[in-house]
């Protein structure tokens, strides 16, 4: 996974709004929730909710489903997995610090 992918990520979910929602998302599993039902959960107007998922289907953090005349939302487990698990590569392995270099004085 790209640094670049991670950070678009991490990125849409810099937002209150969108953190929220996508907290929603994964604690409803992998059913997920339509629209309107993350609109009744979170007490946000069906356009505020609309915008915010948008960024999350962009940064592939949401998908969604048509069912009849409503859209389904799942929150992409291997997409947080694959987040959580570049933050934690190499943890605890520690970090060589390289000296500031310093220039001579006269």
């Amino acid at each position: 996974m790209s640094a670049a992918t991670i950070a678009k990520r991490l990125a849409s979910l810099g937002h209150e709004n969108r953190l929220e929602l996508f907290q929603v998302l994964v604690q409803s599993g992998l059913s997920g929730l339509t629209i309107g039902e993350l609109q009744s959960a979170l007490e946000r107007p069906a356009s505020t909710v609309a915008f915010h998922l948008r960024e999350l289907v962009q940064a592939d953090l949401v998908t969604q489903e048509k069912e009849g005349r409503s859209v389904r939302c799942k929150a992409n487990y291997a997409a947080l997995n694959e987040m959580v698990q570049f933050v934690q590569l190499n943890c605890c392995q520690g970090v060589t610090v390289r000296s500031p270099i310093r220039k001579k004085s006269r």
